[in-house]
């Protein structure tokens, strides 16, 4: 596609190359109370577009352990006085920040149990509510990444737990922990309405992610293990989460992504960011060339380029979208075109219609995280007008207030020129 196209774009949704499931994206809300009890049995689940809840892997669950799990029920109402353990150093099935609001909801018994059973008895309840075929599906995947992690042998294994100091830049650090929309803008340029900029991973950080992710490609190819690609678009890459950096992933949206979301992105659920799909992509010889006008299936993307030597390649950004304005033409304000820079991080919102430009010479690697809001998801469902943050509902919107303002004015006429006459 080209994208100076300025009529119909014909965007494509991008999203994690999965096998393809029944509902697929949709989102399984099963009912909070027992229709019996009245008591909480389940918190809602978003399934992501990849078929899995919150991105993560799963076990299928056995009809006794349902069976077990139907008889102790989760509390009508939450016990703030709970004070959430955090479950990041576990084997989790879903996200880290689902078990913590969940816990609230625990019966007594089991909040004087250990941490295991805890993540145990959670983990049951949300998967005793999956339809079977999405437990067969997640099965699969589980399976798939357990041969992955159990054979693979990491080469920086620092990378697995995220250490700030030995990936962030002074400057970002300082930003996020004095935590403050001020903070945050002096290190961040909004480059266009919506893209925002700033300076991120340290040298010594891309380089560990690059010579880790060249010996997993070494893996695969010794082994001829078939992996998953990260997307429906790009053939070459790989998902950083199936090869056990989703837990180093969740720690980067939860405390470094969020806070900034929430100032930058609240409009589309920044401050409620819960789940992520994290991958790398490849560009150059022997690899994809370029990327086609999409959109992503997030509602934050953080975009950090980790080298190598390349020419080409630019992003370019032509406006955000909904699902009904998708295909609609592109605005003179709108094009934007960005130039990677090694260890410089992208952030805008998944909506945002972009591809990327051919790299002409050399190779590029792309570190990306799609971070999602699964309570976004369900109430832009119940919503028509997406005005503050899609261009054209907000063009729509001040088109309608015009020939609402204009038939006023016209109705005052005639009213003042009535008794005239």
């Amino acid at each position: 596609e080209n994208p100076n196209f300025n009529g119909n774009p014909k965007t494509r949704e991008i999203s994690p190359d999965r096998p393809k499931a029944k509902n697929k994206g949709q989102i399984k809300s099963d009912s909070l109370l027992d229709s019996e009890t009245g008591e909480v049995v389940s918190r809602r689940l978003m399934v992501d577009g990849n078929g899995t809840s919150g991105g993560n892997s799963h076990q299928i669950v056995s009809a006794a352990a349902r069976a077990t799990v139907s008889c102790r029920k989760l509390r009508i109402n939450p016990n703030n006085e709970v004070r959430p353990d955090n479950y990041e150093d576990l084997q989790l099935d879903f996200p880290n920040p689902v078990y913590k609001n969940l816990e609230k909801y625990l019966p007594p018994d089991m909040l004087v149990s250990n941490r295991e059973e805890r993540v145990r008895f959670m983990t049951d309840i949300m998967l005793s509510h999956l339809p079977s075929g999405e437990r067969s599906k997640a099965q699969k995947h589980s399976d798939y990444r357990s041969k992955i992690v159990s054979n693979y042998q990491p080469l920086h294994r620092e990378l697995y737990n995220l250490v700030p100091r030995l990936c962030f830049v002074p400057s970002f650090l300082k930003a996020i922990n004095e935590n403050t929309e001020d903070s945050f803008r002096s290190i961040i340029s909004e480059a266009s309405p919506g893209v925002f900029v700033f300076d991120m991973l340290l040298p010594s950080f891309c380089e560990m992610m690059l010579a880790e992710i060249d010996n997993f490609e070494k893996w695969v190819a010794e082994t001829k293990f078939k992996i998953m690609r990260p997307n429906t678009m790009n053939k070459y890459g790989a998902v950083l989460d199936d090869f056990g950096l989703d837990t180093m992933l969740d720690k980067l949206m939860e405390c470094f992504i969020r806070p900034i979301s929430k100032v930058f992105f609240n409009d589309v659920g920044g401050a409620s960011l819960d789940s992520h799909h994290g991958f790398v992509v490849e560009y150059g010889k022997d690899r994809d060339v370029d990327l086609g006008f999409h959109v992503d299936d997030s509602e934050v993307t953080l975009n950090v380029c980790l080298g190598n030597q390349f020419v080409g390649g630019e992003l370019f950004f032509r406006g955000t979208r909904c699902e009904k304005h998708v295909n609609t033409a592109t605005k003179s304000d709108e094009i934007f075109d960005y130039c990677h820079v090694p260890g410089q991080a992208v952030l805008h919102r998944g909506r945002h219609r972009h591809g990327a430009r051919a790299t002409t010479s050399g190779h590029r690697v792309n570190m990306l995280l799609w971070c999602r809001s699964s309570s976004f998801r369900e109430l832009k469902r119940l919503q028509k007008d997406f005005s503050s943050w899609c261009g054209e509902c907000s063009c729509e919107k001040r088109e309608e207030k015009a020939r609402t303002f204009d038939a006023i004015r016209k109705k005052y006429v005639k009213a003042v020129r009535a008794p005239q006459a």
